[in-house]
């Protein structure tokens, strides 16, 4: 299990339009968002991750970058790219469903064709949303088990703006016995 103020999993990737996504060497000041998404056949996801591209530019001027990642090939991780107009939100691709698991992340089973008449891989991770610092450790994650009710970006931006100005340390770091 992932803990809060202690080193999250190495994660390097490939990104789409050349280079690797190396989370011990990003260099953001502050930290970077990583938002795990299911693959192109989920249209919530397209719509989530078009929030996030919208709002990149404010986690950047706090010192935040971002990456969306998901168990997508590079040809499903362009097309979604595409879908959503991404001019700023980079995107790493070819996930491993183990190095999912080893995030904490659920795995799915395909259903077939979604609404939008996409096929659903084989197995795919559910989403998650991770704010890790500079120095790799988890300040805040959300997981879930389904596509639906998923943290909003804007909520998230006012978090690190109050984290900022309060110097608040990530929480649920207690260990202990209970």
């Amino acid at each position: 299990m992932l803990m809060p103020r202690q080193k999250t999993p190495d994660l390097t990737l490939p990104l789409l339009g050349g280079g690797t996504f190396d989370l011990s060497s990003d260099g953001a000041d502050l930290g970077t968002i990583v938002c795990f998404y299911r693959g192109l056949h989920c249209p919530i996801c397209a719509t989530y991750l078009k929030e996030l591209e919208r709002l990149t530019p404010e986690f950047a001027k706090r010192g935040v970058k971002t990456l969306a990642v998901s168990t997508d090939g590079e040809e499903r991780t362009v097309q979604m790219a595409e879908k959503i107009g991404a001019e700023t939100l980079r995107f790493a691709y070819d996930l491993s469903l183990a190095k999912a698991r080893e995030w904490g992340l659920y795995i799915s089973t395909s259903r077939g064709k979604t609404s939008i008449g996409i096929e659903e891989p084989a197995l795919f991770s559910e989403p998650g949303l991770f704010l890790v610092n500079s120095d790799q450790t988890l300040y805040y994650m959300s997981i879930q088990t389904m596509p639906f009710v998923r943290p909003h970006f804007s909520e998230l931006l006012a978090a690190v703006d109050f984290a900022i100005d309060k110097n608040y340390p990530a929480r649920g770091e207690y260990t202990g016995e209970v």
